[in-house]
């Protein structure tokens, strides 16, 4: 039997898209299988759609991890290796002017739950995690962790807006409040920032004077169920590779991105 890329993929809802997964994967649409669906939410229905397909399901519940650390030293259960100050150069995530011990609660906490995290997902071997609708994001601790090869990321996720427009949490209701006429849905790799990771591919739709915000929303689902099938049957075909590029303004203001480029 041919290889199969081994997907991990991370929830906090419905799960559409881990559905979406897991039929393309059962039907061989895909050269992938899922190996293990992780969340945050012990009441996520995605987990029973993973149990209804026998594929291994955990939980890690980060609102009682937060509530267990409070009033704690934090130093004495931060996991083994977390640097703060490595993790606190390298974020994107809170402005450099924001107040310090805010900054330090926010990634000691978080990685406490990522370790815990991690350690679940050891014991699944995967070649790639997918978020699919995980409404926490990941830290540098958690990242550096998992794409131990820099230059070939791992870690993928799916955005409901065309990046780099509305990052954040309601990508389709951004959208659609501003008054585009156009939205989409976009699937990059993570980085360090919210939603700033290299774009891998885009999918966009038309928005009319009819639409509602949850007209914009069903056509946007629909296009992510399609696009992420995409995404990881290139990275199982070996097809997608981040590069560094230098980019020169009318200026002469020379700054760096990275891209993805998707071999034929």
């Amino acid at each position: 039997m041919a290889h199969k890329t081994r997907v991990g993929v991370l929830i906090s809802g419905g799960g559409t898209n881990l559905q979406a997964i897991i039929d393309a994967s059962k039907s061989n649409r895909i050269d992938a299988r899922v190996v293990f669906v992780g969340s945050d939410n012990p009441k996520a229905y995605g987990l029973k759609r993973a149990h209804k397909h026998g594929i291994p399901t955990f939980v890690i519940d980060y609102e009682t991890i937060m509530k267990e650390t409070r009033g704690r030293p934090l130093e004495d259960l931060v996991p083994e290796g977390f640097d703060l100050e490595r993790v606190l150069a390298g974020q994107d995530l809170l402005h450099a002017s924001s107040n310090r011990m805010k900054a330090q609660r926010y990634f000691c906490t978080r990685a406490i739950a990522e370790a815990a995290l991690l350690r679940e997902m050891a014991t699944y071997p995967f070649d790639l995690l997918v978020l699919a609708g995980f409404m926490r994001i990941l830290t540098p601790y958690f990242i550096d962790r998992v794409n131990t090869d820099p230059s070939q990321p791992r870690i993928m996720n799916i955005h409901p807006a065309l990046l780099p427009s509305f990052p954040g949490v309601d990508g389709y209701g951004d959208t659609y409040r501003y008054g585009c006429k156009v939205g989409g849905c976009t699937v990059h790799f993570v980085d360090y920032g919210e939603d700033t990771g290299p774009i891998i591919r885009q999918k966009a739709f038309e928005i009319t004077p009819d639409d509602t915000i949850d007209t914009v929303r069903e056509k946007g689902l629909k296009l992510e169920w399609h696009l992420y099938l995409e995404c990881i049957q290139l990275f199982a075909e070996g097809r997608l590779r981040v590069v560094s590029k230098t980019y020169t303004l009318e200026n002469g203001t020379e700054f760096n991105r990275k891209v993805v480029e998707i071999a034929t």
